[in-house]
């Protein structure tokens, strides 16, 4: 058991997002969701917590409700193989009310943030030719969604 775990907060949809957010990456899963008692403060019997792993690592969801909000000051970032995979989370994670920001991050339809990033823009930005790792830079920053093939182009000169 890890001794350290994120914990996210929401308003009345922790189940709905682990149920969601377990279906993107594999070793992913649901493990426990806990019920409210009469002592409340949610109503009896509605989700109090769900218990999920991501890749592995371990979440927990509270339903908490509308006291607070996820802003942009936290956020979960999936390095990516390749395109296709940040195109495949990209369309997931902006669909069905999420939104796209700039440099690969988004926030999905929960309100959590996101940054889908290839691990060659990681690879790329911190490379020792510090005018290659500019010119991606510069390149990265124009962009919403993070694509590959113009970073390696700027990489190139």
């Amino acid at each position: 058991m890890q001794k350290i775990s994120t914990f996210l907060w929401y308003d009345h949809q922790a189940e709905e997002a682990a149920a969601f957010y377990t279906t993107l990456f594999p070793d992913s899963r649901v493990i426990k969701t806990t019920r409210y008692g009469d002592a409340g403060p949610g109503p009896a019997g509605s989700v109090m917590t769900v218990e999920f792993e991501l890749a592995g690592r371990p979440y927990t969801a509270l339903n908490g409700g509308p006291e607070f909000r996820f802003t942009e000051a936290i956020s979960l970032q999936v390095e990516c193989d390749d395109q296709r995979e940040v195109d495949e989370l990209w369309a997931k994670l902006t669909a069905d009310g999420g939104q796209d920001g700039p440099c690969g991050w988004l926030k999905d339809r929960y309100g959590l943030s996101w940054q889908i990033t290839p691990r060659v823009l990681l690879d790329l930005v911190g490379d020792e030719d510090r005018a290659k790792a500019a010119r991606v830079m510069a390149v990265m920053l124009r962009m919403r969604k993070i694509e590959i093939q113009p970073l390696l182009d700027a990489a190139e000169g």
